[in-house]
């Protein structure tokens, strides 16, 4: 995640703010330019971007883009913007909506992705999807940053959309957080966060948390959009995580019939990742969305943490990955890099009291499954950014 600074006075903000604490700027994020910008009142009534910290070409180009007010703060904003009474909903998104993207309305990237919100007029329901709707945006911001398509519905039939659903005492069944042809439901009762914990306590996971329920099934719907129509990277995945052809809903039972093989440690990065193929992959890309943003934060920050020599992890990339150059030069970040910082980050955990931040450890066969992840998402950030011809 990027360190970002205010467009008016040049402060630090941070991603989830909608306002500068330095000059009092209200602010919304860009997702075109990927910053956050400060915003005021224009003198016909629309609001206006606050360029006084930017360069003047910066400047000026965000000002074209904002004319005629083809640039506004989404519809969920927290910034008045024309409607005599705030809706409920407002206040739950941060984003700038932008009438000249193909689909551009009211809302932003983001909340246009959501399909079905749960009774906001129910106790505890408003709160809950301004929860989801953060995770959401931060999931939507790593994919924007790793240049991956962001197909949607409509034009899609199996484009991205999201369902935020409540369970209700009487519903016939329970709602399953999950991925269905692009459509990922998330239960609302996830974010709370004592029932979440619950959940994860009953379940004897190491880790729970909504951004990571959103990484996961996300993970579900790049598998879709980049390896099962791609007869290459699908021979690589098979060589790496087993035959995804295996039958769902037997190894779905066995699994929680018999738990995980006690060696599970030796050889995924969790005890859910051996249930099936299509849940190693998931979780996998899971973690890599982890590291990568956790990576990135520490970059911009300045840190960088050199530990001790990694005992036991190879640093050669399995055979399965010879036709996916530039794996080896990730595996060397995670060894190098990325240990070191989890092992520093599980410590201070510790020392405040709150236990590891990333309990999880990164086995040989885990390298070599996070950097054929890391070089699927390049190869497809790649292709979309090399001209045709």
């Amino acid at each position: 995640m990027n360190t970002y600074h205010c467009s008016h006075c040049g402060q630090t903000v941070f991603f989830e703010n909608t306002r500068c604490e330095g000059c009092g700027h209200a602010l919304a994020f860009d997702p075109a330019t990927m910053s956050l910008l400060a915003w005021q009142p224009g003198p016909d009534g629309t609001l206006q971007p606050s360029t006084a910290a930017l360069a003047p070409e910066a400047a000026q180009a965000l000002q074209q883009r904002a004319a005629g007010g083809r640039l506004r703060p989404c519809a969920h904003h927290a910034l008045p913007h024309g409607a005599d009474a705030a809706p409920a909903s407002q206040g739950v998104c941060n984003w700038l909506s932008d009438a000249d993207d193909a689909d551009g309305g009211p809302l932003c990237l983001s909340c246009r992705c959501t399909e079905v919100l749960p009774a906001l007029d129910r106790p505890g329901n408003l709160e809950a999807w301004s929860r989801l709707e953060t995770a959401k945006r931060r999931l939507l911001h790593g994919l924007l940053a790793a240049g991956l398509p962001i197909p949607r519905r409509p034009v899609d039939p199996q484009g991205l959309a999201f369902r935020f659903l409540e369970e209700l005492p009487d519903a016939p069944e329970p709602v399953l957080t999950g991925h269905d042809h692009g459509l990922i439901t998330v239960s609302i009762a996830e974010a709370d966060d004592a029932t979440r914990e619950a959940r994860r306590a009953a379940m004897h996971e190491p880790y729970r948390t909504l951004l990571g329920h959103f990484r996961h099934e996300i993970g579900h719907f790049y598998w879709d959009q980049l390896i099962a129509k791609d007869e290459r990277r699908l021979a690589a995945f098979r060589a790496l995580f087993g035959d995804e052809r295996a039958d769902y809903g037997q190894a779905l039972e066995r699994h929680y019939r018999e738990g995980a093989p006690a060696d599970w440690p030796q050889r995924h990065i969790s005890a859910y990742a051996t249930m099936h193929p299509w849940e190693d992959w998931a979780e996998t890309w899971a973690h890599w969305m982890h590291i990568s943003d956790s990576l990135d934060t520490a970059s911009h920050w300045g840190v960088r943490l050199q530990g001790d020599p990694v005992a036991g992890p190879a640093v050669e990339p399995d055979t399965a990955l010879a036709a996916l150059p530039g794996t080896r030069d990730f595996r060397r970040v995670l060894v190098d890099e990325w240990l070191p910082l989890s092992r520093f980050l599980n410590s201070m955990g510790r020392s405040l009291g709150q236990g590891d931040a990333w309990p999880f450890v990164v086995a040989d066969p885990v390298l070599d499954r996070l950097a054929f992840v890391h070089q699927t998402v390049r190869e497809a950030a790649l292709s979309r950014s090399t001209p045709a011809g």
